[in-house]
């Protein structure tokens, strides 16, 4: 069986509202992160809606749970959702500084995710069938994202 091979697909500026905190949940500190627009650069270029949020979990040890669901509009007109889902974590000074809304260098923690894309548009209806993963950066009102589909 093959390795499987990585391409760009795109790079995502996600913008974020205020951090709304829920509480303790069952598993950890639940809170809903929304997400107000962005830019998407690459492959498909385009601009993030503002609708959509990060419904994340906090655990114990402070590494959180990313659980986001969000849509861009293509320069040309299509709609692509986009369902994010993936883990950021590392040494506690790291995730209190970026909890901070500090700039951390990307090297110092984890932040990686699966995605799935879906369209109804059929000029790129191709993307229902791919899987894709992102290496991401939390920035203090923002998070940059790369996807890359899995080949």
């Amino acid at each position: 069986m093959s390795v499987p091979a990585l391409s760009h697909f795109c790079d995502l500026e996600v913008l974020l509202g205020p951090v709304r905190e829920m509480g303790q949940g069952r598993c950890g500190g639940r809170r809903i992160i929304p997400i107000i627009g962005g830019t998407a650069t690459g492959k498909v270029s385009g601009r993030v809606l503002d609708l959509g949020a990060d419904w994340q979990t906090v655990l114990a040890d402070g590494s959180a749970d990313i659980d986001t669901r969000y849509a861009f509009e293509t320069e040309d007109g299509a709609l692509i959702e986009i369902v994010n889902k993936g883990v950021r974590h590392g040494p506690p000074e790291v995730l209190q500084a970026l909890a901070r809304g500090e700039d951390v260098d990307p090297a110092h923690y984890y932040f990686r995710t699966t995605a799935r894309l879906e369209t109804g548009d059929p000029r790129y209806e191709w993307v229902n069938r791919m899987i894709f993963v992102g290496t991401g950066r939390r920035l203090a009102a923002a998070v940059l994202v790369s996807l890359f589909s899995v080949d």
